[in-house]
């Protein structure tokens, strides 16, 4: 009996292809986005733009080299906002590739919480290491990420030694971040601290301390040995089971909520063939038929991030006032660097809620009055005229709403809500009357767009 290929490639390469890959592999798009990835490829899209080695970018500042002080908090907490509003420029100003996509994928599935690790320069460590192994090799990243100074400091690493075992990380290292839950016992997490134990912090850096580590022979997921941390992770890559939790994350992360076995045992298999390279894994993820299907675009509700830096880049915002979108992204409950415990935020329908859904209108009414939440005004808001302006159909109504439907909406829009738009925009004149070139156009189409980025709608990806 045959089974179905769900990795089979995508024959059209088109206007919607395109879009779907923009919407789920970058925070946010514009026309000249599509145009631009519909002039090449779709190989050459996802496997010379998309999955593109980097230069790591300059850190938020110096301090990032200092040694740290955890007594002084008002300082630290200054550098951890400089920070998270460096990652959100790095956001806005991300180009093609999926790079911070995948650091804050990385983020949410390696969590650290910064209200308890408390050290700025840790956690600008970690985020570096995450932009390091964004496309590389997911079992070097684990390797890294056990002895890495904010994850010593969040599970209890440092307080792990021979004579009084800390089974934290070793209880999350299999539950959430590698084989997951019904694939290990209680004996595997206990063996597995004693192999992890002996890490300490000097300064920036982990160290190996000999006589803290546990140098007996341990029973490690059916294997004896005296085994290391790199030991027991090799060990948990052996087993598949591994590589399907990873590619089921990865699937809940870029295709949809709802879980495919089989298309994430495809997935899986290419992961172990590649050695858990993570460029092979995603570039048939993103050319699959499946991924192109339509129950699969515009199904993703968009992460406060997503929905805040997507609305600057839709729009072509230049200079965004990062402060004020890391206050917004707080309280639409997404603190950067701050997810809200070892699980990660759960995502999807959790990021809506009746105090959530009208602060995210909110925001969107600000960036196009330009009047800041709750008071003030802000230093940036659409240009409405411009925007328009940007589409061939400027001058022609009908056409206007339907293409900046198509690219500011994911989900299909209904010809009622189109009509909707329509009429907002028309404000009582005729069809044939309209033009950007009006006195009224300016603030119709702004009410235009404050309608259309209230839908519903506007929150999927």
């Amino acid at each position: 009996m045959s089974t179905k290929n769900y990795l089979t490639k995508i024959n059209n390469w088109d206007e919607a292809a395109a879009r779907h890959i923009l919407s789920r592999a970058l925070f946010g798009f514009a026309q000249e986005d599509v145009d631009f990835a519909l002039s090449i490829s779709l190989d050459q899209f996802v496997d010379e733009q998309l999955l593109k080695d980097l230069e790591i970018p300059e850190p938020p500042g110096d301090w990032v080299n200092e040694i740290p002080n955890s007594a002084d908090g008002q300082l630290n907490r200054d550098r951890f906002n400089e920070m998270s509003d460096w990652w959100l420029s790095l956001m806005t100003n991300q180009g093609y590739t999926i790079r911070e996509k995948m650091v804050l994928f990385l983020h949410n599935h390696f969590v650290s919480e910064y209200e308890v690790v408390k050290i700025p320069q840790y956690m600008y460590i970690q985020n570096k290491l995450f932009r390091e192994y964004s496309l590389g090799n997911f079992i070097d990243l684990t390797k890294n990420v056990t002895i890495d100074p904010a994850m010593l400091r969040y599970l209890n690493g440092v307080e792990n030694t021979k004579n009084k075992p800390n089974e934290n990380y070793a209880r999350e290292l299999l539950e959430l971040f590698t084989i997951g839950i019904g694939n290990y016992t209680e004996d595997d997490i206990k063996e597995g601290a004693r192999a992890l134990t002996g890490w300490r912090l000097n300064g920036l850096e982990a160290v190996f301390v000999s006589n803290l580590f546990d140098g007996g022979i341990k029973n490690f997921l059916g294997e004896q040995g005296n085994f290391n941390h790199e030991n027991i992770i090799d060990i948990i890559f052996s087993k598949d089971a591994t590589s399907k939790f990873l590619c089921g994350k990865l699937y809940a992360e870029f295709v949809h909520y709802e879980t495919n076995e089989e298309y994430v045992n495809q997935l899986a298999q290419v992961m172990r063939e590649n050695n858990y390279e993570l460029k092979p894994v995603l570039s048939s993820l993103f050319k699959s038929e499946f991924f192109h299907s339509e129950e699969i675009r515009g199904a993703k509700i968009k992460s406060p991030v997503d929905f805040l830096i997507s609305s600057i880049r839709q729009f072509r915002i230049v200079n965004p006032d990062y402060p004020y979108l890391r206050k917004l992204s707080s309280q639409l409950q997404q603190v950067l660097f701050n997810p809200p415990d070892v699980r990660g935020w759960e995502g999807q329908r959790k990021w809506i809620s009746t105090n959530t859904y009208p602060l995210r209108n909110i925001y969107s009414d600000s960036i196009i009055t330009g009047k800041k939440y709750p008071s003030g005004n802000l230093s940036f808001l659409i240009k409405a005229i411009d925007y328009a302006r940007s589409f061939e159909s400027s001058e022609d109504a009908v056409q206007l709403i339907e293409d900046i439907t198509k690219n500011l909406i994911l989900f299909p829009l209904s010809e009622a809500k189109k009509e909707m738009l329509l009429e907002i925009m028309l404000d009582g004149a005729e069809v044939y009357d309209w033009s950007t070139y009006l006195d009224s156009a300016d603030a119709r189409l702004k009410n235009m767009l404050q309608a259309l980025m209230r839908l519903p709608e506007y929150q999927l990806s």
